[in-house]
C-alpha cells in the first residue's frame, strides 16, 4: 500500500486525502490516549498507610512488637552468632585445616562458613531446645511476660558459655575493671562473660590448630630434606608435599576426625 504523500492524483484529490490522513491520525491518537487513561483509571494501585494512633488494648501492639523484635534480632544476629555460640572455634579450626593442607582456596570460604553454621546448630542444639522449651514457647503462649522470657533464655546460654570459658579469662576482665569478684558463676554479667568467652574460644581454637599442623609439618620437613638430598633445591617442597598430604588426609578419613574432635571439644558432647 502506497503512502498518502506519494499518491498520484489531482491537486484537489491530494488535498482531500492529506486532510483525511491527518484526521485519521488525530482520531487514532485520541483513541490510544483515551484507552490508556481509562485503563489507568480502572487499575487499582496499592496504598500504604502508617497509623500512629494510641490504643487502649495492649494486645493490639503485640504484632508490631513482634515485628520490631524480629527485625532487631536479624540485625544483630551475626554478632550474636560470633560472640555467644560455638561458631568462632569451629570456623577457625576449619581454616587451620585448610592452611595446613596447603590448599589455600579449597574448600572455598562459602563451604567452610556453611559447614561451620551447621556444626554450630548441631553443637548448640541442647541450648536451643532448652531455650525454646522454657522461654520461647511459653512466651508465644502468653504464659510468661517478656522479662521472664528473657530471663529464662539467658539461663541455658549462660550455662553453655560458662562451661567453655576459663576462670582466668573471667578474672582478667575483673582485674582490668577493678570490680569485686562474683560470689557465684551466675553473678557474672554478660558484659564480662561475653569477651571472656571469646578469648577462651580463640585460645582453644589455636590449640587445636597447633595439633592439626604437626603431622602436616612433619611431611613438609621430610619432603624438603629429600629434595635437598637430591639436589633439587629449586623445586618448592610444598608442590611435592601437597599430594602426599592429601593422600594421608583421605586415608585416615581426616574430615571425620577433625569434625569429631571439634564437636567433642565442647562440654556438651565431650
Amino acid at each position: 500500500m502506497k503512502n498518502c504523500g506519494t499518491f498520484q492524483s489531482s491537486d484537489w484529490t491530494r488535498k482531500w486525502l492529506s486532510t483525511g490522513c491527518k484526521v485519521a491520525l488525530v482520531v487514532l491518537a485520541a483513541l490510544v490516549v483515551g484507552g490508556s487513561i481509562a485503563h489507568a483509571a480502572d487499575t487499582s494501585l496499592p496504598s500504604l498507610s502508617i497509623n500512629l494512633a494510641q490504643k487502649d488494648d495492649p494486645d493490639g501492639m503485640v504484632p508490631a512488637i513482634k515485628i520490631v523484635a524480629l527485625l532487631t534480632i536479624l540485625s544483630v544476629a551475626p554478632a550474636i552468632l560470633l560472640m555467644m555460640t560455638s561458631f568462632t572455634r569451629i570456623l577457625i579450626v576449619l581454616s587451620f585445616v585448610r592452611q595446613a593442607l596447603g590448599t589455600m582456596t579449597m574448600p572455598p570460604n562459602q563451604v567452610l562458613v556453611g559447614l561451620s553454621l551447621f556444626l554450630t546448630t548441631f553443637t548448640m542444639s541442647p541450648v536451643i531446645d532448652t531455650l525454646s522449651e522454657r522461654a520461647l514457647t511459653p512466651y508465644l503462649a502468653k504464659a510468661i511476660t517478656q522479662e521472664q522470657a528473657l530471663g529464662e533464655a539467658a539461663v541455658p546460654v549462660r550455662k553453655f558459655m560458662l562451661a567453655e570459658t576459663r576462670e582466668s579469662d573471667i578474672g582478667l576482665f575483673y582485674a582490668i575493671s577493678k570490680k569485686e569478684q562474683p560470689k557465684s558463676p551466675n553473678d557474672v554479667p554478660f558484659t564480662v562473660l561475653v569477651p571472656a568467652f571469646m578469648i577462651s574460644e580463640l585460645k582453644t581454637a589455636f590449640q587445636i590448630g597447633f595439633l592439626i599442623y604437626i603431622p602436616f609439618l612433619v611431611i613438609d620437613m621430610v619432603i624438603s630434606a629429600i629434595l635437598m638430598a637430591l639436589g633439587m633445591m629449586m623445586l618448592p617442597p610444598t608442590i611435592v608435599s601437597l599430594p602426599f598430604k592429601l593422600v594421608l588426609f583421605v586415608l585416615v578419613d581426616g574430615w571425620a576426625l577433625i569434625i569429631g574432635s571439634i564437636v567433642k571439644s565442647f562440654h556438651t558432647y565431650g
